[in-house]
């Protein structure tokens, strides 16, 4: 596993360090909230363990942020000497996955990340469309090409789940604009648009050949 520990206990970071890397397991540290945000956002990790209590920002605003904001949904587990229900709730309310009470086992934290990251992985194979070497997920609503993440609008990130659902198949364009707009779609040639904004954003970049093409009086495909 590749974990990110965010926790401002520097003995506890050594324990935790020296245990996780014995295991075979890599390790990135932060002792502070906006180091710790700025290296869960971009960098990519299994799991993050994270303290409660943390200088810069808390770890539940920690959390929030990096759900609401960044949308990533790789497993959290909370660290915390607070043992009341409330906390738990607002821990799981923030965003976390799982709870963890101090002291705790070495043991007990390894397999229930070990555990978090199964699940998270069983849900992500479960959410991913993949075409050529083409990646989405509707989870996450994340996509790749070639493992290089792509940004696009949401009606963008819809036309292309649609056409990958179908691939290789044409898919009409009435099919689209229904998925899209249901029975009010706009006036003018909106799709085209997007499909142009598609195009640009999967297919121009990259030397691979193109994926996205045009059936004339028909729709799209993926082939």
């Amino acid at each position: 596993m590749r974990l990110l520990l965010i926790e401002d206990n520097q003995d506890l970071i050594k324990e935790l360090a020296d245990f996780f890397e014995s295991q075979g397991d890599i390790i990135d540290t932060a002792v502070d909230g906006i180091t710790g945000l700025h290296l869960a956002v971009v960098n990519d990790y299994d799991a993050i363990v994270l303290d409660l209590g943390l200088p810069g920002i808390s770890g539940l605003e920690l959390c929030k942020h990096l759900r609401e904001k960044a949308q990533k949904w790789l497993p959290i587990l909370m660290l915390t000497a607070r043992d009341t229900e409330a906390d738990r709730i607002s821990g799981f309310e923030h965003g976390a996955d799982d709870y963890l009470i101090k002291p705790f086992s070495l043991k007990e934290l390894k397999l229930r990340l070990e555990a978090l990251t199964r699940r998270q992985t069983a849900a992500y194979q479960q959410s991913t469309l993949v075409f050529s070497d083409l990646e989405l997920n509707s989870a996450t609503r994340e996509v790749k090409r070639a493992r290089k993440l792509l940004e696009l609008t949401l009606i963008e990130f819809k036309i292309l789940e649609l056409l990958m659902q179908h691939a290789p198949n044409v898919v009409s364009r009435q099919d689209i604009e229904y998925t899209i707009w249901g029975d009010d779609p706009p006036e003018g040639d909106a799709l085209r648009v997007h499909i142009f904004h598609l195009r640009q954003v999967i297919d121009k970049p990259f030397t691979n050949p193109a994926l996205l093409y045009t059936i004339r009086g028909v729709g799209y495909q993926l082939k």
